[in-house]
This record gives structure tokens, sequence and C-alpha cells, in this order.
């Protein structure tokens, strides 16, 4: 459980720091469609910290092993998502290499197998209990 909450804590401090120096920074410097890609990368990287932070909490509670193993796989792949998807989105936005961003679908990729792992976390729990 603590890895995920210290990783959830990050993504927030990132999402946080980096909207605030989009906002500031960046916002004047670039075309409206660049800073469009930006806030949804913030929005996405803020959404899945919270998301993770719910997952690592989880975790803490006594669980059947299937079932915390099941949470681990989703807040794997919701950390590795959020990364690959929201980063690759600053980066390319920062430096102006756009061609990072065809991590992005990979990232957002990632998120969704990470929520259908949170959906068959859910249901296996359900049909066993």
């Amino acid at each position: 459980m603590p890895v995920f909450v210290l990783l959830a804590g990050v993504l927030g401090l990132l999402s946080v720091g980096f909207g605030a120096f989009s906002e500031h920074a960046i916002r004047p410097n670039v075309d409206a469609e660049y800073f469009r890609y930006l806030m949804t990368a913030v929005r996405y990287n803020q959404v899945h910290a919270v998301a993770l932070l719910a997952l690592g909490l989880g975790l803490a509670l006594p669980l059947a092993s299937e079932t915390a193993g099941r949470l681990r796989i989703a807040a794997w792949l919701m950390f590795v998502g959020t990364v690959l998807f929201s980063v690759s989105i600053y980066i390319a936005v920062l430096l102006d290499i756009m061609a990072i961003t065809y991590i992005t679908p990979v990232g957002g990729t990632i998120l969704m197998f990470a929520w259908a792992a949170l959906i068959w976390t859910g249901w296996r729990a359900n049909e066993a209990g």
C-alpha cells in the first residue's frame, strides 16, 4: 500500500506543479490548441492521482489475497498509464516535440486496462462474496 500512496502523491504534485507552470509560463507562449492538450494532460493526471490514492488506501484494508493482487495490477496500470499519457503531452508541448505524443495513446490504452482491471477486481470479489 505505501508505494501506491507515495506514487499518488508524486502524480498529484506533478499535476498541480505542471498545471500552475502551464498556466503562468507556457500559456502565453503556445497556441490555444497546445494549451488545450496541456490541460487535458493535467486533468487526466489529477483524476488518476486521486484514483491511485484510493487504490493505495484500499490495499490497506483486509482483503482476500486474490483481490489485493488484482488491485495491485490495477494500481500499477493506473500509474504507468498516467505517466505515459500525461508526461508525454507535458514533454511534447514543453519541448515542442509533438512526435512524443505517439506515446500518449499507449498511456490512454493502459489507463483503460487499469479501469478494466478494477472492474474485474470488483466482479470477482462480488462473485466470491
